[in-house]
């Protein structure tokens, strides 16, 4: 079992969980969860409602071209990101988003990517099972992958491989036979009008009975009459699915390589919970071995940018900044709602390289030195912003420069680039 944290949060401890769990916070923030316990300041972060920030100026539904309505679309999520008062709401998402990705190759409709992204931060902390059927049922999972021709006696297997290699068991615990079952199960899976405009998904999902195989399949060693709600349902609930997700899980929060023996504490848990997401983030959140793992796991391009600007509390800028920002992340290979494949994001070390750090190098210069930046701020201030410590160990060379050019050389040091 994943050992609780019995100390009171310091302001390290505070810092640590900002930035794993909700991209970072200022100063004010990490030092309003000092000496609350760990449940109650993760609570305080798991506290939150789904609407989305009325100031955010972006709105897809406006858009006079397609192509206007997909960048409005990431657009919209990158601010909320930055600006969000409920920031874990939004990491959790973007985790979700990478685990159940969905691309604007193929999902073009920004009607089917806002669906797509309430659905996200609603069962961000549900029981597993009901946020993958409740991901797998939106029109854009259903376009990205292509169950849209999903019909009795013509099976499409994409939906049901991907739910078994990526969503829930891994490799090498499901056979081909079980993608085929799983594939006829999910036969008459779709959404409203598909047929009319499929180059746009929008609508709802729609069950269509004629379309759907109803006899006898046999998937994962269970045998039924089995529709797609119940390949989730066992995919779910199989014992490899624990361990899948606990290594993706630990990986995004606590460290880049989990022990054996942490996995199996974490699908204890998992299991002792029934896949309760809320529970076990809760745990985890406030576990040992996650505050004892500081620093270790580095940061995605998009953490690097919102976490900055969440970090420094980045006043509302003009459209065009926002944009700017999303070529930034493009360039970089993190553009929200385009992962590179269905895999979504390796991360880790595949985030650096030369040309990679370059550019992160001018992101920092852009968001500290910058004639909007406008940062302010003492040296203590920026470094437990940053850095996570009041005690930065580059004192010496920082001390008299002024407050955006100290950001800016934090951010551009090895310490800022892991979390």
């Amino acid at each position: 079992m994943l050992r609780p944290y019995r100390q009171k949060l310091t302001l390290e401890d505070a810092a640590h969980l900002l930035r794993r769990a909700a991209f970072g916070g200022t100063p004010a923030q990490i030092r309003a969860l000092e000496g609350k316990t760990p449940e109650q300041a993760v609570e305080k972060l798991m506290d939150f409602p789904l609407e989305e920030t009325k100031e955010n100026p972006f709105n897809p539904a406006d858009a006079l071209k397609a192509n206007e309505e997909i960048r409005f679309s990431q657009a919209r999520w990158l601010f909320e990101m930055i600006h969000s008062p409920y920031p874990m709401r939004e990491r959790l998402a973007f985790f979700w988003h990478g685990h159940f990705p969905i691309g604007v190759d193929k999902v073009r409709a920004h009607e089917a990517l806002t669906q797509y992204l309430k659905t996200l931060r609603t069962h961000s902390l549900s029981k597993f099972e009901t946020l993958t059927l409740e991901t797998v049922k939106t029109p854009a999972m259903l376009r990205y992958l292509d169950n849209d021709l999903n019909k009795k006696g013509k099976p499409n297997e994409n939906l049901g491989r991907e739910l078994f290699e990526l969503f829930t068991v891994g490799i090498g615990h499901y056979s081909e036979k079980d993608v085929l079952e799983s594939a006829r199960a999910l036969t008459g899976w779709t959404f409203v009008n598909a047929e009319k405009r499929k180059d746009r998904v929008f609508g709802e999902f729609v069950y269509r009975a004629k379309e759907h195989d109803d006899g006898v399949k046999t998937v994962l060693g269970q045998t039924g009459k089995f529709d797609g709600s119940d390949v989730v349902r066992i995919a779910s609930a199989h014992q490899a699915t624990p361990r899948f997700m606990g290594k993706k899980i630990w990986q995004a929060f606590v460290a880049p390589n989990p022990k054996p023996e942490e996995l199996e504490d974490f699908a204890s848990v998992w299991e002792g919970s029934s896949g309760d997401l809320r529970q076990i983030m809760t745990r985890l959140l406030s576990s040992e071995v996650f505050y004892r793992r500081k620093g270790t796991v580095i940061r995605s391009p998009l953490e690097h940018m919102v976490g900055s600007s969440r970090a420094l509390g980045l006043s509302l800028q003009d459209e065009k900044f926002y944009q700017g920002m999303l070529n930034t992340l493009g360039g970089l290979g993190q553009l929200p709602l385009a992962p590179p494949d269905v895999s979504g994001w390796e991360g880790g070390r595949s985030w650096i390289s030369d040309g990679a750090l370059l550019t992160r190098m001018q992101m920092s210069a852009t968001v500290t030195l910058g004639k909007k930046a406008a940062i302010k701020g003492n040296l203590k201030d920026l470094s437990l912003a940053l850095l996570g410590s009041e005690n930065t160990p580059h004192r010496a060379v920082l001390e008299g420069l002024s407050a955006p050019q100290q950001a800016y050389l934090m951010m551009i040091s090895p310490e800022y680039g892991l979390i």
